[in-house]
């Protein structure tokens, strides 16, 4: 119940890129309890260790920023224009209920558009873009909206974590506040534990924006070893074509890549270590770069053995992201057991 506590803090918490303090303060808080130290770079990283002198040193990264909007002009009526921070489907934005994030706290609005009963024909077949858009925050004009908000605020959508069904979960941010959960979660499993690696488990910021903060921590660390936990889809739903994504379900356990951007002994590594703990896994293929903290991992310095472990998620960038819970433990437990198996004789020359 504890580690749900600390799942749901991170989901409630905002994080768009470039605004996540307000998560890593709640990671440092928790992580802080197993690690012998924690930190915080300049770039808004969280990085937790455990046996710093040990050997050979990992790093696990989750990035804990997420989707969201940031203010762009202030209308003479008080109606807020923004922007997307991240990739958004703007059609599924209109009609969202949002907060603010400023100075003085939290403002409530909604994302307005015109009404479909107004719109002409030729207005119904335009496709929607950002800048049609705009957030009512019930201010009369310019000087009183600005009284309570500044161009740059950033904003998310209000929705947060419910349980949906069994052990299947919905919120907003899953997208990779999971993935930060899971890697600090690692070090409370390692608690008290004997083990060789040196380990510095990083909650990312700024992945959504281009990787930026696993490429700095990763650059900070200089890893042997890199392990990225992402969210990656699941194809358990209609209309995804397997021949395309591949076959990934809810509930089936964690995803480990094989591809150009994964090391092949740390992904046989990985393999071995959940057969041998019975944890259930699925395979997906990334051919190239895999667009996750994964590719920045790998070529950082003069390059770094990476692996990449993915939690299935159904509706990724949507305010109703689904995954299992299960998956979530189980990502965690195989990294666990995988830490605890490494040593300085492993060869990760491919």
């Amino acid at each position: 119940m504890k580690s749900l506590t600390f799942l749901k803090s991170l989901l409630e918490a905002p994080s768009p890129s470039g605004f996540e303090q307000p998560v890593q303060k709640i990671w440092r808080e928790n992580v802080g309890k197993y690690a012998d130290r924690i930190q915080t770079d300049v770039h808004g990283n969280c990085i937790g260790i455990i046996n710093e002198e040990g050997s050979p040193r990992i790093l696990l990264a989750g990035h804990c920023d997420e989707l969201g909007f940031i203010v762009q002009y202030i209308t003479d009526e008080g109606f807020l224009h923004f922007r997307n921070i991240g990739g958004f489907d703007v059609n599924i934005i209109p009609g969202r209920r949002v907060k603010v994030h400023t100075k003085k706290g939290p403002i409530l609005g909604v994302t307005g558009k015109k009404a479909i009963h107004v719109m002409t024909d030729e207005e119904k077949k335009k496709k929607a873009e950002i800048h049609d858009l705009w957030i009512d925050i019930g201010v009369g004009d310019r000087k009183e909206a600005e009284a309570l908000v500044s161009v740059g605020d950033p904003v998310t959508y209000t929705v947060g974590f419910e349980e949906l069904r069994k052990d299947l979960a919905i919120s907003r941010g899953f997208d990779d506040k999971a993935g930060s959960f899971a890697v600090g979660e690692v070090l409370r499993m390692l608690s008290g534990k004997s083990f060789k690696a040196a380990v510095y488990s990083v909650s990312t910021v700024q992945e959504e924006v281009g990787l930026r903060g696993a490429r700095t921590s990763a650059f900070g660390i200089n890893p042997k070893v890199g392990i990225a936990v992402d969210v990656t889809h699941a194809t358990d739903h209609p209309d995804m074509d397997k021949k395309r994504v591949g076959d990934i379900k809810l509930g089936s356990g964690p995803v480990i890549a094989r591809g150009a951007n994964i090391n092949p002994v740390v992904q046989k590594m990985l393999i071995r270590t959940a057969r041998d703990e019975k944890i259930p896994f699925q395979i997906e293929a990334a051919p190239g770069g895999t667009g996750t903290d994964a590719n920045a991992i790998q070529l950082t310095r003069a390059g770094v053995a990476t692996g990449l472990v993915s939690i299935p998620l159904r509706y990724m960038h949507t305010s109703v992201e689904t995954l299992s819970l299960k998956d979530v433990e189980n990502v965690s437990k195989l990294l666990t057991a995988f830490i605890l198996r490494l040593d300085d004789s492993v060869d990760f020359t491919p």
